[in-house]
């Protein structure tokens, strides 16, 4: 096994410098749904920089300045017991302070992490608090970075609570971050901890909390990019083939069609032996953004998301082609208005009822909008991301954009024998080929 040395670990509050702007913070219905789930883990892989002078000191010094600005990943989650398996959470703000470790790996290149047709294990290796749940943010950091040092380069590894933020709040503190780095005196967007009346924070039944949502499974990990030639080739066939009325056009978005391509192909390449004539229902459950559908500050930190399914025969979607699949989870996607989002966080409080019976479904997470690449600590942009171990089981998928503009990477967490199907799948593999 290739050799990871820890050269050191220590603890980064805020500066103090600047009085905190609260002092707790409630979590919302969003945030409590995450409570059994794990972690975010997202590492963004950089060449070395020219000059390593000091460097370190000075991240950690400018995540200090950081979390002066967003003191709840500086705190712990808290709660106040109202019975023997009752309790409410919160975010004590208490700067009990981030986790920040420094290791080498000086083995292992840029060429290691990225060549490979499957991700390689070892990159689970680059994250802190692995398989650690977001519950146990009680005593646990809510924030934690790995800065690892490769042969040719820089992997910095991320891991935040997910019961404190979503993907958008995530990176809105990377993104904040990297421009204090640069020396930013104020950042372009500060975070807003306002809760509403829409988003109470409610009681917690402790034993459900125990739930094993994902079971774990010997599944692979592989990115697919999407150049922006295939992007808008595939949003082409798609509307084109949605739009059987000249009068009425339906917009399908590149991401809606993106997806839909893929998630043919998973069923059709995961039953490869009953999919075509199959009557089993194939389910697709995506992250859907609250924030402008309930007219949240563009600065909303938490989660402001939830999740929405989309069900089809396996028969009807393999038959009906791309455009079929896509104009459904169009349609889905435009049933959620402010009243539905409302009423799911009433009637569905919970995490992980619709994950239970039936064939395993398709996850779809993160979203091509996150300001990934914009990252710059200093040093130049990152040239990748990869997701750590949390949340990976068989059907995960994960859509950010591609280094280049236009381009839509996915991650996908499949069985290998899915992955080995897709990959001589030619439907699927024809949205790679560019035209010369």
């Amino acid at each position: 096994m290739t050799k990871i040395e820890v050269m050191s670990s220590s603890v980064v509050g805020t500066t103090g410098n600047i009085a905190s702007s609260i002092s707790t913070l409630d979590l919302t219905t969003w945030d409590l749904r995450l409570l059994p789930s794990t972690y975010i883990q997202k590492g963004l892989i950089f060449h070395k920089p020219q000059s390593q002078d000091s460097f370190i000191l000075h991240l950690k010094t400018s995540l200090s300045h950081t979390l002066d600005l967003f003191p709840p990943l500086a705190g712990r989650l808290a709660t106040n017991a109202h019975h023997a398996t009752m309790s409410r959470f919160f975010i004590d703000c208490n700067n009990a302070g981030a986790e920040f470790t420094h290791a080498v790996a000086a083995a292992i290149s840029l060429s290691d992490i990225l060549e490979p047709n499957y991700t390689p294990q070892i990159v689970s290796s680059f994250f802190p608090l692995n398989g650690v749940s977001n519950l146990q943010g009680v005593s646990t950091p809510l924030l934690a970075v790995q800065l690892t040092e490769l042969a040719d380069g820089i992997f910095v590894g991320c891991a935040a609570n997910h019961a404190v933020v979503d993907g958008t709040s995530f990176w809105h503190f990377i993104n904040s971050w990297s421009q204090i780095s640069r020396g930013f005196d104020k950042i372009s967007k500060p975070p807003v901890f306002e809760r509403n009346d829409n988003n109470n924070n409610r009681l917690v039944h402790l034993p459900t909390l125990e739930q094993n949502l994902f079971a774990p499974s010997p599944a692979l990990q592989k990115v697919f990019h999407f150049s922006k030639e295939s992007v808008a080739k595939l949003k082409a066939k798609a509307n084109s083939e949605a739009s059987s009325d000249d009068d009425f056009k339906i917009k399908i978005s590149s991401l809606q069609a993106v997806v839909a391509h893929l998630w043919r192909s998973v069923i059709r390449c995961r039953w490869l032996s009953d999919s075509e004539s199959s009557e089993e229902e194939a389910r697709m459950m995506m992250a859907v953004g609250a924030r402008a559908r309930m007219s949240l500050p563009d600065g909303y930190f938490g989660n402001a998301a939830y999740v929405a399914t989309v069900a089809i025969g396996e028969g009807e979607l393999l038959h009906k082609g791309l455009g079929y699949a896509a104009l459904r989870i169009n349609e889905v996607v435009s049933e959620q208005t402010k009243e539905a989002i409302m009423r799911d966080a009433e009637e569905n409080p919970t995490l992980g009822g619709g994950l239970l019976g039936g064939r395993l479904p398709l996850i779809i997470g993160s979203s091509p909008r996150h300001d990934v690449y914009g990252n710059d600590f200093g040093w130049g942009k990152p040239i990748a991301v990869r997701s750590g171990e949390a949340h990976k089981h068989d059907g995960l998928v994960l859509v950010l954009p591609a280094a280049e503009g236009g381009g839509i990477d996915v991650e996908v967490c499949l069985a290998e024998e899915t992955l080995e199907a897709m990959e001589y799948d030619a439907d699927f593999m024809g949205a790679f080929i560019t035209s010369t």
